[in-house]
């Protein structure tokens, strides 16, 4: 068979040309979302009296044969009918005959190509925000199997206060909440329909774009055909979000990188998530988390790509957005990659809590609650502060800790010190001093538990109500 567009040329298209301009070789994973749209483009064509019933009839038949053979791995994808579109249509002639032409009746590849990438995105944000929530799940589990272990809180990289592992944790399940929150609002502008703008300038036929639209699940159409074909926002806001996510991922692989090692031991990853060395057999590798980590910089490239590409179009299509599709595929495979280990990686993981208590009591990390007792007796916070540096100093250059000195000790540094300060610097006692909203003390870390598991509630919620449209 010729070109579905050959009409208008003289020539055939060069096979380097072909090569360099296809897509069928990526843009066959939205099969099955361009089939969905065809069908209810083809049922509306019906509705509206532009296509006889029986055509119609036959047509779904003919697409639906088609999907079945795909499934099977029975089509074989030609490079010369350039994309999926073509491809389809030209497997659909095949089976239904010249009929199967009248599919394609009002509307255009340019509308029919962003209709499959907002079924295929749609898709893909319900299925990522359900992998982000077990990953939650397993964090909290891990948090409140951990509420009476205490860690070193960092920052610098620098022992600074001590905290619970609990709340430690709790951190990126809030940061994974945010990133749930964007994939939701995301969706909003997702799911709306481009199929009826045609080329750029919308159809002479009398089309119903909301009944399309209904059938899709879509919640409405776009308002403008130049926008609704041109518009690549809803990608770039993907990439945006999935940027974040790998950013969050990657902090997180970083703690469990370098938690594993011998140097902190605070973590054991379960050998089902790490490797060992060819040479080196004591070892065992962190390599989940390492590549997560490396994989980061594919995904924050990917959307810098399509940044690049949509910079200077002028409207409404242009080929170089067939670009567009290949780094939204490559963000989705990477980010379902790292989701789907992560979440099971972290509920086996095992806290050596012994050897975190260990930490806490071997370093200075309690000193700003003595500085706090002593402005509680009446001392400026700089003077304190001063004090608590001199006595610190004291205990390094005598290989000491802030418990180990005795009241005498203390008092060489300020007279105000008494028996009460060794219970002042218990690890528990500074935990639990920072009773504030959103504080690492153990009641407030139970009730950012409870918080965050009504979150995960809320999330089963609307991804129950998203479950047709995935269907």
């Amino acid at each position: 068979m010729s070109k579905l567009w050959g009409g208008r040329f003289t020539k055939q298209t060069n096979a380097l040309v072909e090569e360099y301009t296809a897509s069928i070789g990526f843009d066959k994973q939205l099969a099955e979302e361009d089939i969905q749209g065809s069908l209810a483009h083809v049922s509306m064509l019906g509705k509206c009296g532009i296509v006889p019933a029986e055509d119609v009839d036959t047509i779904k038949a003919g697409l639906n044969k088609v999907l079945e053979r795909i499934r099977e791995g029975s089509v074989e994808f030609s490079v010369s009918d350039e994309d999926i579109h073509m491809n389809i249509e030209k497997n659909l002639i095949e089976e239904v005959g010249p009929v199967g032409g009248k599919l394609h009746t009002g509307r255009s590849r340019n509308d029919q190509v962003a209709t499959d990438m907002h079924l295929y995105l749609r898709n893909r944000v319900v299925a990522l925000t359900g992998m982000l929530h077990e990953l939650q799940t397993a964090l909290i589990g891990q948090a409140k199997d951990n509420l009476d272990t205490i860690i070193p809180g960092y920052t610098h990289l620098q022992r600074a206060q001590p905290i619970l592992f609990a709340h430690h944790l709790m951190a990126y399940v809030s940061m994974f909440q945010r990133d749930i929150d964007r994939l939701i609002d995301s969706y909003k502008r997702i799911n709306i329909l481009p199929l009826g703008a045609g080329a750029l300038a919308g159809t002479t036929f009398p089309i119903d774009r909301h009944y399309v639209a209904e059938q899709l699940g879509f919640d409405g159409v776009y308002e403008n055909s130049l926008d609704a074909v041109s518009d690549r926002d809803f990608i770039l806001e993907f990439l945006a979000d999935a940027s974040i996510i790998m950013m969050h991922l990657s902090r997180l692989s970083e703690e469990l990188v370098l938690w594993s090692s011998t140097e902190f031991n605070f973590i054991e990853l379960d050998d089902a998530f790490c490797t060992g060395s060819s040479i080196m057999p004591q070892k065992k590798n962190p390599d989940v988390p390492e590549l997560v980590r490396g994989k980061t910089g594919r995904v924050y490239g990917n959307l810098m790509g399509l940044l690049t590409v949509l910079k200077s179009l002028p409207l409404a299509y242009n080929k170089d957005m067939q670009e567009d599709k290949e780094g939204m595929f490559d963000t989705v495979a990477t980010l379902e990659g790292a989701l789907q280990l992560f979440a099971p990686m972290i509920a086996t993981m095992k806290v050596n809590k012994g050897r975190m208590r260990e930490a806490v009591n071997t370093d200075f990390s309690n000193a700003t609650d003595i500085a706090d007792f002593l402005v509680g007796k009446g001392l400026p916070f700089r003077q304190a502060h001063e004090v608590i540096g001199k006595t610190v100093l004291y205990c390094i250059q005598n290989n000491k800790y802030l418990l180990d000195l005795t009241l005498e000790e203390f008092r060489q540094f300020s007279e105000l010190f008494d028996d009460s300060i060794y219970g002042v610097l218990q690890p528990e006692t500074v935990v639990n001093a920072r009773n504030v909203y959103g504080g690492t003390a153990t009641a407030q870390v139970k009730d950012a538990i409870e918080r965050s598991v009504k979150l995960l509630q809320a999330t089963e919620e609307w991804l129950a109500l998203r479950q047709g449209n995935v269907e």
